[in-house]
Parts: C-alpha cells; structure tokens; sequence
C-alpha cells in the first residue's frame, strides 16, 4: 500500500512538475518582495501613481510576455506546434529564474525545461537562446536610439542611422552559411558534429529570421516604450532621459551584473540611464528619479508575477 501510494505520489509529481515549480517560484517572489519592501509599501507607492497609468502599464508588460513566447513558438514550430499555453509556462519560469538568480544562472533553465517538455537537444536549444539573446540587445539598443534621435536638430540624419542600425542584423545573417562553413572545415569531427547540433538552433533561412527579429523588435520596443511611458507619467523629465532611463534598466537585467530580483542593479541601472540621457544630477529632479526608478522595478517584479500566475491558469492539464 505504501509502496502504491509512494508510486502515485512520484508520478503526480512527474505529470504536474512544471506547475509545482510555476507556483514555488511564484510564492518564493512574493515571499521575497514581502522581505525587501513589504507589500503594504509597494501598494502606496502604486496609489501615487494612480490606478489607470499602473493598470495600462501591467497589461502592456504581461502582453510582451505572450510575444515572446510566440516567438519561440513560432522558433521551433515542429516541436512546439499545439501546446502554447505549455510554452507559456515554459518561458515564464525561465523569466522568473531568470529575475531572481544573479549572473544569468537562470539562462541555464531554459535549455533544460525545453529538452523536458519538447525533447529539443541542449545544444540547439543553447544556440537558439544565444540568438535570441544577441536579438534582444540589439533591439534595446534600437529601442533607446528613439530617445536619441527625439528632439534632435538633425533628425533626418538621425533616422537614417537608426534605420541602418535596426536592419543590420539581416545582414549578418545572410553570412551565416559562409562563417560556419569556414568553422565546419577546420574543426576536429567532434566538434564539426556539435556545429551542426549548433546550426540547427538557428533559423532556417532568412524569413524564419526576419520573422523571429520582427517579434523581437515588437517585444522590447513595447517594453522600452512603456517603461519610458510611466517614468514620464511619474514627472522625469526630458523625454529622451525616460527612454535612456528604460534602456539602462533592462539591460542591467540582461548583462551578467544583476542581482538577485534585480533589487539594487535595475533602479541604479534606470537612474543611470536617465543621467546619460540628460536627467539631472542633482536636487529635487533627481531624488524624483531615484523615487521613480524604484517604482519602475516594482512594476516589472510584479508584472513577471502576474504573467506567471496566468500561464499556470492558461496551462492545460494533463
């Protein structure tokens, strides 16, 4: 009997792990933002706000979440086709790893859960997730080129260069096939069979790329977008220092130098980007600023939250 129960347990373990460990994560975040800051505080700092500004802003947030997870749909649609709401969860708790582990450790998920859940090997897996990571910086940086060209005497030269800018990456995939060719002939075969593992991460030709590029951009400029949006909404001031301050936020979050729930390195990362972008340095301005950069990361805490609570509700059950 024991033994039986024992075996029930293991396999309802087995058929539901994904959500057991969706929720652990979920209640370790809101265990943590309670030992941090305190729920009670984080709802007053939302007040000042106000309840429309912060409730347009989380849905927007939480629908990037669905863009990229369409994007490694729509990555790998052999292995993926059918189970999104699956993938959704998938990317979710890989977000949240992501979130509270420091120095990207929680990259290394996602390999692992798309090799559980769709059975993609590591490596192609691996080399996807680069991709798509050098993908993400490169829209951050386009994003925040908005925030340069803006306001600018020259903006005709400005958009020319952004332009240029943001198609750049085409180009350098179209030279993928000679780059990895050149490596397949002086690897040892050991190797040569990994590139190949390699090869097949990313995309196929170059309309599956665009495709995946297109998403990318749509993603992180809504995110960019949105932050600038309600750093503006919270009175920092010029414009171009909330794009600036979005960018150095995200990609503090990005780059290996965050800290565990990004406490401490995204707001220092907002308040750096919107000093380089022309906020000022000192006085009332900038305590707004840092006032600021603290609600900004509440928000996106809280929308990785909500967007976790929802992939488990959307999950299908098996």
């Amino acid at each position: 009997m024991n033994a039986g129960e024992d075996a029930s347990r293991g396999s309802w373990l087995v058929r539901n792990r994904m959500t057991v460990v969706s929720l652990a994560a979920v209640i370790a975040y809101a265990a943590f933002i309670q030992w941090i800051w305190g729920w009670p505080v984080l709802l007053r700092q939302w007040a000042e706000i106000g309840l429309v500004p912060v409730l347009s802003a989380l849905v927007l947030l939480v629908g990037t979440y669905f863009i990229r997870c369409y994007r490694i749909y729509d990555y790998f649609p052999s292995e993926t086709r059918g189970r999104f709401r699956t993938l959704l969860r998938v990317t979710q708790v890989h977000n949240l790893l992501n979130i509270m582990l420091p120095f990207r450790a929680g990259e290394t998920s996602f390999p692992i859960l798309m090799r559980s859940e769709f059975a993609i090997p590591l490596a192609r897996s691996t080399s996807a997730l680069l991709l798509m990571r050098l993908l993400d910086l490169h829209a951050l940086f386009a994003a925040a080129g908005v925030g340069l060209v803006i306001g600018r005497d020259n903006q005709a030269l400005g958009w020319l260069i952004w332009g240029l800018f943001l198609v750049s990456p085409l180009a350098l995939f179209l030279l993928k096939g000679h780059a990895l060719g050149i490596l397949q002939r002086r690897l040892p075969e050991k190797l040569s069979k990994l590139l190949v593992e390699i090869e097949a991460g990313l995309p196929v030709n170059a309309l599956a790329f665009v495709r995946a590029w297109l998403m990318t951009v749509l993603n992180w400029s809504t995110k960019v977008a949105v932050l600038a949006w309600v750093l503006a909404t919270m009175g920092v001031l010029p414009l171009a220092a909330c794009f600036g301050g979005a960018l150095g936020g995200e990609l503090s979050s990005v780059l290996p130098v965050h800290a565990p729930a990004g406490v401490g390195t995204y707001p220092a990362g907002i308040t750096a980007g919107a000093l380089s972008f022309g906020a000022p340095a000192k006085g009332a301005a900038f305590d707004l600023l840092a006032s600021a950069s603290v609600n900004a990361h509440l928000m996106i805490i809280v929308s990785a939250v909500v967007g976790t609570l929802l992939s488990i509700v959307l999950s299908p059950r098996r």
